[in-house]
């Protein structure tokens, strides 16, 4: 072979080699090969300078096409700039480009948290271990804190061996579970603050060229721009939020302001169209989406009246002067001295058996000077600051209600006052002028009536009229006190259902603390004279034996009679004497005891070894008195019989 033939066979294969876009591989081979021919060989200078410049040309085509690939994901990072809107999602199609690109094992990029001051792993791409995705480095260490204070890119072909920077044995021992050796890092910047980095990572040693570099910073350009991107959005939200926010709570503010006026003026027609109490009770309760107590001075509910939306149980579990209330009654006094509503009380979801939590908001109702009683407020949740206003408005408009029926009340209390007197007077007023003045009462004395006299010591009979006078049933009897009971006067037909509500109220709020009787039907005014007389003595004779917590039948007390119609000390001797009498005499003469206690054993339900227990003596001797009885006063154990003894004993040790 000629030189012309060596020289022109080399260039037509490189030509070929060239052409079909063959590695770099093939032309070193080409070169080993014409470097094997022996040095005198023909053209075999011409050939090497040949493969040589080949191979030069395969270089900067393979620069170029890395430099078109660049380019290229230069322009799909852009895009993705432009069109995605997740971060994260963003930033990993970033990583993912730059490994690619760079042909490298392992990429990440790091995020800078400037209150912890150090950079967190957001997004990783070819990572074998977990604690890569998981890494953190300070700003003082590794390739970060060089990126860091110089602001520009670095390298490392072999990272666990670079001294040039101070390591975190960390990180350390994580690059050595990813087997990585070569490595490079470039900065977010942006507005020249260091925001984050870019890392690109080999697991052998590795050099990388200019271009590498400018890759892979471009990338990270657009990696801060990104990530700035989305922080201007976040707080463009949170601003758009907050304005939002802002509007919607003016509105609110708006419509809770309208709410306010509208529920004043209200309240405000139906005070002036004289609406009741309990009508302004519901109205309010209906406002406010709640229950609502009102109460009168004594702390006693005078009207009540619940929403729909309450579904809640302590309203109807007050109960005035018990433990549970003593806090509403602190609130009552506080808010009277603040002049402002205050929370009673608040009861978690579930306690008390109640599956939503309740507040109790209480405020002062106030006539001048005076407390005039309170009203409550329960619901599920407080309310806001406008609704506790209209709250207390309505606490204002209660108040004069409340004043103006004093005053009514003040005036009828008067005309009740004034008609038992003059049925009570021993000249009684002209039959006419009596019977209109009952009549404007709602009482008509034309019929038979009835009167019940109770005798009340704790609380007295002022306290319980006023009490029985807040309740609807009773708000149209007449009752008062009089001469130091309290009267009240019906028709006879509603006589026996006034006693039962009546004696319901007095066990459950004065804890039974009262006797009275129930007189029969009275049919002209003129003998309510002689009634009210012998009820009054009737009491006495009641508080004497020990009757308490009942109204007792006129009818009833038939066994009494001589004792209700006279004062005869002579007749109640003669009572006592019938009844017990040899018992008694035996005692004086025997110095025994028999009468106290047969006394006793009657006084426990005829129980003898009850008897013996409180008379502090064996049963036997109980049981040997008894049979003493039985001989004194023969058959003795028959329910009535048992009474009368029992009575003419009560009596006999009242008056012995």
């Amino acid at each position: 072979m000629n030189t012309s033939d060596v020289a022109g066979g080399t260039a037509l294969d490189l030509i070929a080699l060239l052409y079909r876009d063959a590695a770099l591989d093939d032309f070193s081979a080409r070169l080993a090969a014409i470097e094997r021919l022996p040095n005198d060989a023909a053209g075999k200078i011409d050939a090497l300078e040949t493969i040589r410049m080949a191979m030069a040309i395969k270089h900067e085509l393979e620069q170029h096409q890395l430099s078109e690939q660049g380019l290229l994901a230069m322009v799909d990072s852009a895009k993705d700039l432009s069109s995605r809107l997740d971060l994260t999602s963003l930033l990993n199609a970033i990583v993912t480009r730059a490994r690619t690109l760079l042909g490298s094992h392992l990429a990440w990029l790091t995020v800078y948290d400037e209150e912890a001051e150090e950079f967190r792993v957001q997004v990783t791409d070819g990572a074998i271990s977990i604690n890569t995705t998981k890494m953190t480095a300070s700003r003082k260490h590794g390739i970060a804190g060089m990126v860091l204070s110089t602001r520009l890119p670095f390298y490392t072909p072999n990272y666990l061996l670079d001294n040039r920077f101070p390591h975190d044995p960390a990180l350390d021992s994580t690059f050595r579970s990813e087997g990585v050796a070569a490595m490079a890092g470039v900065p977010l910047l942006f507005d020249d603050d260091v925001i984050g980095l870019l890392f690109v990572a080999d697991r052998y040693q590795r050099t990388h060229t200019a271009l590498n570099i400018a890759i892979l910073s471009t990338l990270a350009t657009h990696a801060a721009v990104a990530i700035k991107n989305a922080k201007a959005f976040e707080q463009a939200k949170m601003a758009l939020e907050k304005a939002d926010h802002a509007r919607a709570e003016l509105e609110r503010h708006a419509r809770d302001v309208q709410k306010a006026a509208e529920a004043h003026e209200q309240l405000t027609a139906l005070l002036a169209k004289g609406a009741s109490l309990i009508t302004l009770t519901q109205t309010v309760a209906q406002l406010l989406g709640g229950s609502v107590l009102v109460l009168d001075e004594a702390f006693h509910v005078i009207s009540r009246a619940s929403s729909a939306e309450y579904k809640g149980i302590l309203s109807d579990a007050y109960a005035p002067h018990t433990a549970p209330s003593a806090s509403i009654t602190r609130a009552i006094r506080e808010s009277r001295q603040g002049g402002r509503s205050v929370i009673a009380l608040a009861k978690e979801s579930g306690e008390d058996g109640g599956k939503d939590g309740e507040i109790c908001r209480v405020a002062a109702v106030i006539g001048g000077n005076d407390v005039l009683g309170a009203m409550l407020l329960y619901r599920h949740e407080d309310l806001d600051e406008i609704s506790v206003r209209t709250f207390e408005r309505s606490a204002s408009v209660m108040a004069i209600v409340l004043l103006s029926q004093e005053r009514m009340e003040a005036s009828r209390n008067r005309e009740v006052s004034g008609l038992l007197r003059s049925l009570v007077a021993t000249h009684l007023e002209g039959r006419g002028s009596t019977l209109e003045r009952a009549r404007r009462l709602g009482l008509d004395l034309s019929q038979a009536f009835s009167l019940i006299l109770v005798d009340t010591k704790h609380p007295g009979p002022e306290t319980v009229a006023r009490r029985l006078r807040s309740e609807n049933r009773f708000s149209d009897l007449v009752l008062d006190e009089l001469d130091g009971t309290l009267a009240i006067l019906c028709a006879t037909t509603k006589a026996q259902d006034v006693v039962r509500e009546f004696s319901a109220i007095a066990r459950r709020e004065f804890n039974g603390a009262f006797c009275g009787i129930l007189s029969r039907p009275i049919a002209t005014v003129e003998a309510f004279r002689v009634v009210y007389g012998s009820l009054r003595r009737g009491l006495s004779v009641l508080q004497r034996i020990g009757i308490n917590g009942q109204v007792i039948d006129q009818n009833q007390m038939a066994l009494y009679s001589v004792l209700f119609e006279s004062h005869d000390q002579g007749s109640l001797k003669a009572f006592i004497d019938a009844c017990v009498g040899p018992v008694i005499a035996h005692d004086l003469k025997r110095g025994t005891q028999i009468a106290d206690t047969l006394l006793k054993y009657l006084d426990n339900n005829q129980n003898a070894k009850s008897t013996a227990a409180s008379l502090k003596i064996h049963v036997n001797t109980v049981r040997q008195r008894l049979a003493n009885v039985d001989e004194l006063l023969g058959h003795w154990s028959s329910p009535s019989r048992a009474l009368e003894i029992h009575v003419a004993l009560r009596l006999w040790s009242l008056t012995a």
